[in-house]
């Protein structure tokens, strides 16, 4: 629908389809995102007790999936009270700026990763000059204040009054669009195509190793190097490429004030890409369990099923016992 308001016009959006996918995608990602990040977070630090590099970058990247797995249940309430904000402005604010420093942080710590990944394939000898824990926490929080300092701006986009309603992550005017449209740009150069080329450039190299048979490691090692560039690609292609795809050509259309049909049709795709890219602190535990080995084993070994199979172990050797003192007795 068009809306004549003095000189501008501006397209009142359908809220049906939006609503309806954030309610439900959040639903899912919610329980699973908190759950299995808590889980990791509660293994990186109490159940490792040797430390190194990979797990620091892990830590952080859990902490920061927890953190915004907390913010789901108020943008719930949001959406199933119809686009109705009931808490107070400050907070409407840290859950926009909580997405995007768990995007962009989520982005750089992956990235983290893949560069330790590639030290440790590609210059085995120069890891542990190279690869320190001091090194590795410095560079956790350089990303936490990098990325903290970049999504400020979005601390500025608080609630707005939209058909008698209270209204929070759904920019009120012309100006707030022209913002983000500036910012786009910056999350789009620092936050994915630079990441994106230096994970590309680490895990090409990784894999002409593990090809030319140069790597010394077992084959364990080789598996788990595997697992980790096909859990990272796929996580970068389906949660972060679409996004910042359908943000960017998006945001062109409505600065561009481009016919309502086409913006309604954009958004729609940027809701889905929106919901795809939230649910990466989903896909984040898969990493922790293929490449990170302390989370794996301490997985395995509170796993329902083992403990039931060390329980029918158990009891067996119980009877067996039993038996032979029985024959003993009664010879």
């Amino acid at each position: 629908l068009l809306l004549s308001n003095g000189l501008t016009v501006t397209c009142e959006e359908s809220e049906d389809f939006k609503y309806l996918a954030y309610k439900v995608t959040y639903s899912v990602v919610f329980p699973i995102g908190f759950i299995s990040n808590s889980v990791a977070l509660f293994v990186f630090l109490c159940r490792t007790p040797e430390k190194s590099a990979n797990t620091v970058f892990m830590t952080n990247l859990a902490i920061s999936d927890v953190g915004f797995s907390l913010t789901l249940p108020f943008r719930l309430v949001y959406f199933f009270r119809g686009g109705q904000w009931d808490f107070p402005d400050w907070f409407c604010r840290w859950c926009v700026f909580s997405f995007y420093v768990n995007l962009y942080t989520s982005v750089l710590f992956l990235t983290g990763l893949s560069i330790l990944r590639y030290i440790a394939v590609v210059q085995p000898f120069r890891n542990k000059s190279l690869v320190t824990m001091r090194r590795a926490s410095l560079s956790c929080f350089a990303i936490w204040i990098f990325v903290a300092c970049l999504s400020t701006p979005f601390l500025m986009s608080g609630t707005s009054m939209r058909d008698e309603k209270t209204r929070c992550f759904e920019p009120g005017n012309n100006k707030s669009w022209k913002r983000i449209f500036i910012l786009n740009y910056v999350g789009v150069l620092f936050g994915f195509v630079i990441p994106f080329f230096i994970i590309l450039i680490c895990y090409g190299c990784i894999i002409c190793k593990l090809i030319k048979g140069e790597y010394s490691q077992t084959m364990n090692t080789r598996r788990r190097a595997v697992y980790m560039i096909a859990v990272v690609l796929s996580t970068f292609l389906l949660c972060f490429l679409p996004y910042h795809v359908a943000r960017t050509v998006h945001l062109h259309a409505k600065v561009l004030e481009k016919n309502c049909q086409v913006i309604e049709f954009l958004l729609k795709g940027l809701v889905i890409s929106l919901c795809m890219a939230a649910s990466n602190s989903c896909f984040n535990p898969l990493l922790y369990y293929f490449a990170g080995e302390t989370f794996r084993k301490a997985i395995i070994r509170r796993a329902p099923h083992r403990r039931t199979f060390s329980l029918f172990k158990q009891s067996g050797r119980q009877r067996q016992s039993s038996l032979q003192k029985s024959r003993k007795l009664h010879p």
